[in-house]
């Protein structure tokens, strides 16, 4: 005789959890399928990802001697133009798009006519963090979705800039030791490890939580003399431990991978700092507000935590366009407001 099935000790698969959010009025069966397609995706990426050199994938895109670049004039490595291309084709046919936009694009593209079109947008980085998969550090797909608007019947870049408050659901994935996929759909942040034998994702922490308080603190460090005075004082009073005005010892980490430096974060605390510098500040930032800053703060503030540009809150940023960059600063709630406070303070000195 067979045992019993228990619903509280049975593993809860993505599809399951995404049956019962469906069931409960939080999605509807086209973002459920959105997501599961995403997922889908993702684990064949996270397969090229795996074979490493085996999969004659590292490196840079492009012929020899001469690089692909992105429209960020970044040189594309040969997995960000396959990761691209994967989520491109795995998305364009299901008839719950109505577009779709990548940091690798210029533009963003409308779903072909040959297939039906849907109500939402989907925008993402296909392999964030992508300079690191030659040494084999771990890497990541991000990904943001927003209601299309109404009447739009060819979606259009404009129709994309929306507020990260209308944001339906958002999530990355990591590729490292385990495949993992956390995500949001605006009812806390969780997170799903592949499991290889069977080849799904199995819900392994329900509710994340960021501590509020936190001693770990992410930035690039070597541009420090880049900075803004608000953030030399900020970092300066970190550094300075037990016997600066903080009052504690803080922890550095940086693993120049956004997914990995905040999952970290996401399992237990820290903040995150990518501030403007002299470096970018023409271009108003370093990270893409739609593509990176947007969907990380809100599975950082669905977990209790909180992002901001270091003067406004992320999620209320209107975008004025695609591959807009913004500073940021996400994590433990209580110190991204202890660094928004030194902007704050110095920008009131400056009148």
């Amino acid at each position: 005789m067979s045992a019993a099935l228990n619903p509280s000790t049975s593993p809860i698969s993505l599809t399951r959890y995404l049956i019962e959010e469906q069931r409960a009025g939080r999605i509807n069966p086209d973002l459920r399928l959105l997501i599961e397609v995403v997922a889908r995706a993702c684990k064949t990426i996270s397969i090229a990802v795996g074979k490493g050199a085996l999969g004659g994938v590292l490196g840079e895109a492009g012929t020899p001697g001469e690089a692909s670049m992105n429209i960020q004039g970044e040189a594309q490595k040969k997995l960000d133009v396959l990761s691209n291309e994967i989520l491109l084709e795995a998305n364009a046919w299901g008839g719950h798009l109505a577009g779709l936009a990548s940091e690798e694009m210029d533009t963003s593209h409308p779903i072909p006519d040959v297939y039906p079109r849907g109500n939402y947008l989907l925008l993402f980085d296909p392999l964030d963090g992508s300079s690191n998969i030659d040494v084999n550090i771990s890497v990541g797909t991000i990904f943001s979705v927003l209601r299309c608007p109404d009447g739009v019947t060819q979606a259009a870049d404009k129709d994309f800039l929306q507020p990260g408050s209308e944001q339906v659901c958002a999530g990355y994935t990591t590729y490292g030791p385990s495949t993992m996929l956390v995500l949001t759909i605006g009812n806390g942040t969780h997170s799903f490890t592949l499991d290889r034998e069977v080849g799904s994702f199995v819900m392994t922490t329900r509710g994340m939580r960021i501590p509020e308080d936190t001693k770990e603190f992410a930035v690039n460090m070597s541009n420090q003399r880049h900075w803004q005075p608000p953030m030399q004082a900020y970092v300066g009073d970190l550094l300075a431990g037990k016997e600066g005005p903080r009052g504690k010892d803080f922890n550095m980490r940086w693993v120049a991978s956004m997914v990995a430096d905040v999952h970290r974060i996401l399992t237990r605390g820290g903040i995150f700092s990518y501030p403007l510098d002299a470096k970018c500040a023409a271009q108003g930032g370093k990270l893409r507000l739609m593509y990176e800053a947007n969907p990380m703060a809100f599975l950082v503030e669905q977990a209790g935590g909180a992002a901001s540009t270091g003067r406004q809150r992320m999620l209320e940023v209107e975008p004025t366009g695609l591959h807009m960059r913004v500073p940021v600063f996400l994590g433990s709630k209580s110190e991204v407001e202890t660094a928004v406070r030194y902007h704050h303070e110095y920008d009131a000195e400056q009148g």
